[in-house]
């Protein structure tokens, strides 16, 4: 997959197929536009690059889902050809509807476009559904607006996936975005108080905003090799994104919170590897959350606390068996 980083640079990608948004968390809602676009000619998404919350009402933005890397490698698992970034600033937040429109359709070349029904754009979110259907029109190109998807009567959001993550309700999230979620990140040195006790954890310093409430959870983790996914050159005019290698992945438990019974302050996500031995400090790690388990709680003390770890490897080792079991 390319990735383009503004639209001027993409005026190469003429005649694509284009689904337009921010795609927080890349969900089910947001892979039936990938799906549609692939129905009409080569698939491609347009988004902005930050989030225009970031940069319209920072105070406010919400915690993004996924890393922009993240975001990227999913665009390619889910089939898009490439991704256009169009760099968001307050000056760019003042582009009138209708010069989005130019550039989306005279000098991106967009002959389909997909959108959700929900979909503004321009100054002052000026531009709709409709007056984007009309300057497709009057293009001769074509608008094809995608209608919400729901799970279980939930209609899919990148608002309603933060709120199930925030809640530590990491099963509904997956529902909604038809993968578990994950985040990435290095293993850094911690206090040991784990490997002192019997079950030593791995320390993840991870870059992405939004993680799941304190608690202990059944995941899945990954060893990656330092340097695999995407990063996206800034200084490239288009950086191709390659597919990772399949992932091998390790049942574990997860424990995130500030360790009460040790007296903690700081907020830490600390890894237990099932059946692992090895030295993972420096390495990349990518963690799947699975189930939670139970919310993070203060014991009287260590072996109380080392009585219950043992319990939740349990636990998290008969959920990873039962989640290999569904297939």
């Amino acid at each position: 997959m390319r990735v383009f980083h503004s639209i001027e640079e993409a005026s190469g990608l003429a005649g694509a197929s284009v689904a337009l948004g921010n795609f927080d968390g890349v969900h089910r809602g947001h892979q039936a536009l990938f799906a549609e676009a692939a129905r009409h000619g080569t698939p491609v998404a347009v988004t902005f690059d930050p989030h225009p919350g970031k940069v319209l009402q920072p105070e406010l933005a919400p915690k993004l889902i996924n890393t922009l890397g993240r975001k990227l490698e999913l665009f390619a698992q889910y089939g898009l050809h490439a991704a256009v970034l169009q760099p968001f600033t307050r000056d760019y937040a003042a582009t009138t509807p209708e010069q989005f429109e130019a550039s989306l359709f005279d000098q991106l070349g967009a002959r389909h476009v997909v959108v959700g029904g929900d979909f503004t754009y321009g100054a002052r979110r000026a531009g709709n559904v409709e007056t984007l259907r009309a300057a497709a029109a009057a293009r001769g190109a074509q608008l094809h607006v995608v209608p919400p998807v729901t799970v279980d009567g939930v209609v899919v959001s990148s608002s309603r996936v933060r709120e199930y993550i925030l809640e530590g309700r990491v099963s509904a999230a997956e529902r909604l975005l038809g993968r578990y979620f994950d985040l990435d990140g290095i293993v850094v040195t911690g206090k040991g108080r784990g490997r002192g006790i019997g079950f030593p954890t791995a320390n993840v310093d991870t870059p992405n905003e939004l993680r799941p409430a304190a608690g202990v959870y059944a995941v899945r983790a990954w060893i990656r090799e330092l340097g695999t996914g995407p990063v996206p050159g800034a200084a490239a005019r288009a950086t191709e994104v390659f597919a990772s290698p399949p992932p091998v992945w390790r049942a574990g438990a997860a424990n995130i919170g500030v360790k009460p019974t040790f007296g903690g302050t700081e907020v830490t996500i600390e890894v237990h590897l099932i059946d692992f031995e090895g030295d993972l400090y420096g390495r990349s790690l990518r963690v799947q959350f699975v189930e939670r388990l139970r919310p993070e709680q203060r014991f009287g003390s260590v072996t109380e606390l080392s009585t219950q770890i043992q319990r939740d490897v349990d636990a998290a080792r008969t959920a990873i068996a039962r989640l290999r079991d569904a297939g």
